[in-house]
């Protein structure tokens, strides 16, 4: 059905916002070893074995980039750029399977979504760990971030009225903890 595949859209570029080539190996996998996903031209080229290839090295050292103090910041930065890429080209070779889904319309929305989870990674939930834990909590992030990006992944092709769901959630949760978030009081001033 149409409408899944959109979900399965969303999906993949929520989850590139939080590692690039995760959901960008899962979907070259899956489209090249199963009937789960049909690539169409041009995205049918990342089922190639170079492609492969790359997207597997540049996974590990994302992976081990990430896990090291110091570097995981300057990982973040360079990211910023990659991530929301990763989101929009998985966006746009998902969502091609609908049908007439304007490419460019596919890429800013895959760019929003991944870009919009890389920066709410980025900006508010690692420096939060680091500044509570002193950078020991990075690493455990860090892999829960990674154990997270493949599940969505693999949900968002299997399961994608699920993802939908839990994105529908957790945008919720936070657009409400944004409004309602109580404000200090000012302390009274001295007479």
């Amino acid at each position: 059905m149409d409408i899944f595949n959109i979900f399965s859209a969303f999906g993949l570029s929520a989850s590139a916002g939080l590692n690039a080539y995760i959901p960008l190996l899962v979907v070259a996998l899956l489209a090249k070893y199963t009937d789960l996903i049909k690539l169409q031209d041009p995205w049918n080229t990342m089922t190639s074995w170079w492609v492969i290839g790359v997207l597997i090295f540049l996974s590990l050292i994302e992976f081990l980039a990430d896990k090291i103090p110091a570097v995981n910041h300057v990982n973040d930065i360079v990211q910023t750029f990659i991530r929301p890429t990763a989101g929009a080209i998985v966006f746009a070779a998902t969502a091609t399977q609908i049908g007439d889904v304007n490419p460019v319309l596919a890429l800013i929305a895959g760019l929003l979504v991944a870009g919009g989870v890389h920066a709410v990674k980025a900006l508010a939930i690692r420096p939060a760990v680091t500044a509570t834990t002193g950078g020991a909590g990075n690493v455990p992030v860090s892999m829960a971030e990674d154990a997270a990006s493949t599940v969505v992944s693999f949900l968002s092709i299997l399961l994608p009225v699920l993802v939908a769901c839990l994105l529908v959630l957790v945008t919720t949760i936070i657009v409400t903890r944004m409004i309602f978030k109580k404000k200090k009081p000012l302390p009274p001033a001295n007479q």
